[in-house]
């Protein structure tokens, strides 16, 4: 098992233990996301999972610890989770009012 796998399977596994802390709102994607979910086998589904049960995946520790505090519904605010996968990183945005997440590329921003 390649060690991308193991990490992903050892991530499945945790956020499977955990249930979400955020709404997600309407999920929608760009292009460039959709061609790499697409093209790499991309888990959408898990990641989208990960973010919504506070995996906020590749980010530094200020912006981890921004998306703790934006989940507390008394100071809601926008989250960003950042994914690496087989076709590049992937960015995953919820707005401050939940009504929608965004699946993107960084270059999509």
């Amino acid at each position: 098992m390649t060690a991308l796998r193991s990490r992903v399977a050892e991530t499945a596994r945790v956020y499977r233990l955990h249930p979400p802390r955020v709404s997600l709102g309407r999920v929608v994607a760009t292009p460039g996301a959709l061609d790499v979910v697409r093209d790499h086998g991309v888990d959408l589904p898990g990641l989208l999972r990960r973010h919504a049960s506070g995996d906020w995946g590749d980010v530094c520790a200020a912006d981890a610890q921004a998306n703790d505090l934006a989940a507390d519904p008394a100071c809601p605010a926008r989250l960003l989770s950042a994914y690496d996968t087989a076709g590049g990183r992937l960015w995953v945005l919820t707005e401050a009012d939940r009504s929608a997440t965004t699946v993107l590329l960084p270059s999509e921003y």
